[in-house]
């Protein structure tokens, strides 16, 4: 069966996590511990609750963290919506990252999906 790390979905979502933390090193030192870590804190949240859910015996308790999972997600991509409008991320970039959390909320839909009709 392999692990959860043979997940393409907990893959991309650890990629992810890597370019969060890359891009918001150069945010605003008075942000360090408002929007930075509540992002950093938000990306991370996505591969652990996904790691965590394979963890777990039951099918309900794997989709209550799946849905954590994309609870999470969700929320960074308010918080890269805010660091954009605040001028913390270019367009660029925010174009990037923000693709890079649709393509993984798609692969999460999909794998909840299947998850709940197996």
């Amino acid at each position: 069966m392999g692990t959860f790390k043979d997940l393409l979905i907990w893959q991309k979502s650890i990629e992810l996590v890597t370019q969060i933390y890359s891009e918001t090193k150069d945010f605003p030192a008075e942000e360090q511990y408002g929007l930075t870590s509540q992002i950093r804190r938000a990306s991370i949240s996505i591969p652990s609750n996904i790691a965590e859910g394979y963890g777990r015996s039951g099918k309900n308790d794997y989709l209550r963290f799946l849905n954590i999972a994309m609870s999470s997600l969700f929320e960074l991509q308010t918080q890269l919506e805010i660091s954009k409008n605040l001028n913390f991320l270019n367009k660029e970039k925010f174009e990037v990252i923000f693709e890079n959390t649709r393509e993984i909320e798609r692969m999460l839909a999909s794998y909840i999906r299947k998850i709940k009709i197996s």
